[in-house]
């Protein structure tokens, strides 16, 4: 089982940005801990990271050739990006959307996805658990 861990805008800076919401940890921790339970899990995972919408629209249609799922942390283009929805379902993957903090207690415009009706599952507000947590249920429905 193969699954895409795709990042986007800003997560490169996890770690610096906000800690108050976002946590303390980096996207190379948040990285490493995927990995390393998607290895307990007999899953492989792919990592991608772009601040461009593009660039993710790309890569979600290439990798979808060789994986089975992807689990995405938008950034800002949850709010704001069609083309990443109409990438995502038009690949026919199952995806897990997760963020770090709770998008529902903070600024209204948070609150709205473009991507969370067409997910197969949202994780929200746990920090690096939200991956973790979405990498499990992303598994789970894969069949792992």
């Amino acid at each position: 089982m193969k699954i895409a861990l795709v990042h986007g805008p800003n997560l490169r800076l996890l770690g610096r940005r906000e800690p108050e919401v976002y946590g303390t940890d980096t996207l190379d921790d948040v990285n490493a801990r995927v990995v390393a339970l998607a290895a307990e899990l007999g899953a492989e995972v792919e990592v991608f990271q772009s601040n461009h919408e593009g660039e993710l629209v790309d890569f979600i249609d290439e990798a979808s050739g060789r994986v089975d799922g992807f689990l995405i942390n938008p950034g800002a283009f949850t709010h704001t990006s069609i083309a990443l929805r109409d990438a995502l379902v038009g690949v026919e993957r199952p995806f897990v959307e997760v963020h770090l903090s709770n998008t529902h207690g903070r600024e209204a415009f948070r609150r709205h996805s473009y991507l969370s009706g067409v997910a197969a599952g949202v994780v929200f507000g746990f920090g690096l658990q939200s991956y973790l947590l979405g990498l499990r249920g992303l598994v789970a429905r894969l069949g792992g």
